[in-house]
């Protein structure tokens, strides 16, 4: 018998519940399942339908945002300058920096501190489009390791967001980016 399908109110509480964990898991690590649902405007119940443990949920949002920036990187090369693509990509994993900052350990236990991870190749492949790109287009240093290129920007999740993580995150960035350009910038010019 083949399954059910999901009713459109159900998928709607499921991506609010999503939404609102996300922004308070952004905030605060230690936010309750029943304050993200209260937030969401969904019953306790409804949320564990959907999300049975907390581990549940951050993995789930874990997959999710992984699988926006790997899509991501080919639609801001369609749209832009290869340095200017990998400008804007990296400020959305400085995001979902922020997100991980609190849940690392979850995500690292369930992805076997990512030796099982499902999306690393493909992350790593959205990397590499960007480096090929910049590298093509001779912005960025040919070369250049994707994995190196991960590992600078794995302290992305170290930030504590509440102690002006956004501010040194930017600043952190512009020194990842202007060690990949294949002619850093000069002080007097951006």
């Amino acid at each position: 018998m083949p399954p059910k399908p999901t009713r459109r109110d159900a998928l709607h509480n499921r991506e609010r519940i999503l939404t609102v964990a996300r922004e308070a898991l952004a905030a605060s690590d230690t936010v309750s399942l029943t304050a993200i649902a209260k937030e969401a405007g969904v019953g306790i119940g409804t949320l564990y339908r959907h999300f049975p443990t907390r581990e549940a949920l951050i993995i789930e949002l874990y997959r999710h945002d992984i699988q926006h920036l790997i899509d991501l990187a080919p639609a801001l090369l369609r749209s832009h300058a290869p340095s200017e693509a990998l400008r804007l990509w990296f400020d959305e994993v400085a995001r979902y920096g922020r997100l991980k900052y609190g849940v690392a350990e979850v995500i690292h236990a369930a992805t076997n501190q990512g030796v099982d991870d499902e999306y690393y190749a493909p992350f790593l492949g959205a990397i590499g489009a960007l480096l090929d790109a910049g590298a093509a287009d001779g912005s960025l240093k040919s070369g250049l390791d994707p994995e190196d290129v991960l590992l600078q920007l794995s302290v992305l999740w170290r930030i504590d967001p509440a102690r002006d993580g956004a501010a040194r995150a930017a600043r952190i960035l512009a020194l990842v980016i202007d060690g990949l350009r294949a002619v850093p910038a000069r002080p007097d010019r951006p």
